[in-house]
């Protein structure tokens, strides 16, 4: 469905509880109680709307780094930056 490729994005491993796997019809598959999908929901959106990618803050600080980049650019960068910041607190800027 998707095409699989050498990613990298960091992963971490979440420490939620309900997750197993079962054997059905000579098959294994997953068991997931719903409680661990809403936990799995809960700290998504949370990283969503919080978080942003290492490359992508690498590609901020880039720009203030570049000896051709405009003033303006620098500025954007720098506050992106600070909002960056700001957000991982787990406060909206």
């Amino acid at each position: 469905m998707f095409p699989l490729a050498e990613g990298t994005t960091p992963w971490r491993k979440l420490p939620i509880e309900g997750i197993r796997t079962i054997t059905v019809e000579g098959k294994t598959v997953l068991r997931i109680a719903p409680e661990a999908l809403s936990e799995l929901a809960v700290r998504a959106f949370h990283d969503v709307s919080h978080l942003l990618r290492p490359a992508h803050l690498a590609s901020l600080r880039a720009i203030l780094d570049d000896p051709e980049a405009s003033s303006n650019d620098r500025f954007v960068a720098l506050d992106l930056l600070k909002n960056a910041n700001i957000a991982a607190g787990g406060v909206l800027p």
